[in-house]
């Protein structure tokens, strides 16, 4: 697939790095950065082309002989809740979902660490520090959100923070960058419960997708991502299609 950006875009590759997501294999990302006015359109134009952002970049992986990974999003208005979602829709009825701007606080960063250490301890976001966090949500050229998600609120108490996702606001949809949640809370689904709360946000205001980032074949961490159906994936070679 060509990729029409601007002249000016340059395009860069990394350097090999070990895949985190399929053992014994190499990765290496395409990336530009995005600067100025100019941002917005080309974010969404790279989007529709399989990319990813992170701070003011957006990148897609480029390995050699492999192409596993392949940017997925959901057809929101065809999304029809499964048995499992309206489950945990019901085990969530008490969270309230609050949009604010991307200021990161000591809060976030607090649920940030321990949702790491629960969830991908050893990884190598783990070295992150609170500045490193603050760049993460606030360094943002493009159109972008914080969502809080909150149980036990009251009219003097904003309540206990269990979630918090990272949200691009796309012209055809929401992206969903970057989420995390309360580990010690695993009745509740909560991952998934964000999905299910952006798919319907999106819905409700004639959104097409929510963009949830890459979809690894064989990868047991990324298989989540297929239970919200009809989910397209993109490839390099034929555009979006839909998974069968």
């Amino acid at each position: 697939m060509s990729i029409q950006a601007p002249e000016t875009t340059q395009f860069y590759m990394t350097s090999p790095t070990p895949c985190p997501y399929l053992e014994n294999r190499e990765e290496r990302k395409l990336f530009t950065h995005l600067i100025g006015r100019r941002s917005q359109g080309l974010h969404q134009m790279l989007a529709d082309n399989g990319f990813r952002r992170s701070q003011n970049l957006v990148y897609r992986p480029n390995c050699e002989a492999c192409s596993a990974c392949m940017s997925a999003r959901v057809v929101v208005k065809d999304f029809v809740p499964r048995k499992r979602h309206r489950r945990i829709m019901r085990a969530n009825r008490d969270v309230q979902a609050n949009i604010i701007p991307t200021e990161a606080s000591e809060e976030q960063f607090e649920l940030f660490l321990r949702y790491l250490e629960a969830r991908h301890s050893g990884g190598g976001m783990t070295q992150m520090g609170e500045e490193d966090y603050q760049d993460m949500v606030e360094d943002t050229p493009v159109d972008s959100c914080l969502v809080e998600y909150r149980i036990g609120g009251s009219q003097h108490d904003a309540g206990q923070l269990i979630g918090v996702a990272l949200t691009d606001n796309m012209a055809d949809g929401y992206s969903m960058v970057y989420s995390f949640f309360d580990p010690d809370l695993p009745r509740r689904g909560l991952g998934n419960y964000m999905i299910l709360d952006h798919i319907g946000r999106a819905n409700g205001v004639g959104l097409d997708y929510l963009y949830l980032g890459y979809w690894v074949q064989n990868s047991a961490k990324m298989d989540y991502k297929s239970q919200f159906r009809p989910l397209q994936i993109q490839s390099v070679e034929t555009g979006w299609q839909f998974l069968d």
